[in-house]
């Protein structure tokens, strides 16, 4: 990676309550929600563009529900006023939103792609993303995700998950870097 764009886009997916309910299991990287709120000062030190996306969905039994504190973005990463929100109700960020017209819009190409979860939603909208044709960066550590069992009944620790996830999405999809790197390289 060399120097950053000036227009490259921070994306925070999902960086939302309700991942400390109960339900999801043991996570990994506890430090995710840190390691983005470092990466969105130094986006709004530099005025370059941010968006964010906020998962809500209907039903009895959602955890997403509009209006609650768990669907609520964390207040870490707190968006200010005017900050971009954009909510969604499927993984990938483009679909159902007007999210790649305000890229194409705004001659962004680059993004920095952030939340939760590794091998969820922030997996789907950097596949997309790839095959759209902008160039993807994937923050491995302002990402994180949770202890899954497989099909046969097997228990893959949320590292394991997050590691494939990643490695799923390397030079394929998009470029995997680190908090320290981006950082590094948006001077």
């Amino acid at each position: 990676m060399s120097t950053i764009p000036q227009n490259a886009a921070l994306v925070l997916i999902d960086v939302q309550n309700v991942w400390d309910h109960p339900k999801w299991g043991r996570r990994n990287n506890p430090e995710a929600e840190t390691n983005i709120a470092r990466l969105l000062h130094a986006w709004r030190e530099t005025k370059r563009p941010l968006f964010y996306f906020q998962h809500l969905e209907t039903g009895p039994n959602t955890l997403f529900k509009a209006g609650t504190v768990a669907a609520e973005i964390r207040d870490i990463v707190r968006p200010l006023e005017g900050e971009t929100i954009l909510q969604k109700k499927v993984h990938s960020a483009f679909m159902g939103t007007d999210f790649e017209e305000r890229l194409r819009n705004a001659g962004i190409t680059t993004l920095f792609i952030t939340g939760f979860m590794t091998n969820g939603c922030v997996e789907t909208t950097a596949r997309m993303a790839g095959d759209l044709d902008f160039q993807t960066f994937v923050v491995s550590d302002g990402t994180a995700t949770f202890d899954r069992s497989g099909p046969d009944g097997i228990l893959h620790p949320a590292e394991e998950v997050h590691t494939m996830s990643l490695l799923n999405l390397h030079q394929t999809f998009a470029t995997i870097v680190t908090t320290a790197e981006v950082l590094r390289d948006l001077a």
